[in-house]
């Protein structure tokens, strides 16, 4: 695609009647810390409004007419923020599948926006919550597809949240899964939890695929976490979101769990 025409993306969706999404946005970044490497893993890019508005407030904006324009705004604003605060790990955007009409050329202003910034797009997740409706599942399978020909890493994000997940993961085999909330709150005094994460980190070794436990806001959840082998982390306990900020440490330090974390707080 021409350079003039990948700056303003697929010329199909830009021409879309109604779809221009108006709102000032930028971003908040929360990390992913990985224990086992004592690094930074990813930040993830969380939409914010300009104005310190939270991402209820933006998305109350987005309809059916402009979520493909908000979708390609907040992909590349992520890219230029991060660029911006110097981010040295990978960066996490998500996606939505449904804003995306033919996956190479919808991600052309992406991958302007990338080599205007010299962000490497190996640098790159995209992430895509399970809890999504997902009219097609083989599109989806395409999206992920070119987005690995391309050089992104995807994840699906929210994993076990709703009730596809296995289903999901049986036609989409992502570089990443991040799981749920609900699966990790309490896992240290609930057996079924324990039990299901566990398996479900044995499943994806096998597949290859990579583990993040998110949402964690306790010590003994995380310090469960690591006894089961997971590493890569993110959550209120370890770090909040920032407003255009990045940060590059845990609240705790790295491989310091239980009782010994909860005092270092």
């Amino acid at each position: 695609m021409e350079p003039e025409r990948a700056k303003k993306g697929c010329p199909q969706c830009a021409s879309r009647p109604g779809s221009s999404f108006t709102e000032d946005i930028t971003m908040a970044f929360q990390p992913i810390f990985d224990l086992a490497a004592g690094t930074v893993f990813a930040q993830e890019a969380l939409v914010r409004g300009k104005d310190g508005r939270g991402a209820g407030e933006i998305f109350e904006k987005v309809t059916e007419e402009n979520r493909y324009r908000f979708d390609q705004l907040c992909r590349t604003t992520a890219i230029e923020v991060a660029t911006r605060l110097g981010l040295d790990s990978a960066l996490s955007i998500n996606f939505m599948p449904n804003a995306v009409y033919e996956p190479r050329h919808c991600i052309s202003h992406t991958l302007w926006t990338a080599e205007k910034y010299e962000f490497d797009v190996s640098r790159i997740i995209f992430e895509f919550t399970e809890t999504e409706l997902v009219r097609d599942v083989s599109h989806l399978t395409n999206i992920i597809e070119t987005y690995k020909e391309i050089g992104f890493r995807t994840a699906i994000d929210d994993f076990g949240a709703g009730f596809s997940g296995l289903n999901l993961l049986a036609d989409v085999v992502p570089d990443l899964i991040k799981l749920d909330r609900h699966l990790i709150k309490g896992l240290h005094r609930d057996a079924v939890r324990r039990a299901i994460v566990t398996r479900t980190k044995a499943l994806c070794d096998d597949l290859g695929v990579a583990v993040v436990a998110e949402g964690i806001e306790l010590a003994e959840e995380l310090e469960a976490l690591q006894e089961i082998g997971i590493t890569l982390v993110q959550g209120y306990y370890l770090a909040r979101p920032l407003f255009e900020q990045m940060q590059s440490l845990p609240n705790v330090p790295f491989g310091q769990t239980g009782r010994g974390a909860s005092a270092a707080r």
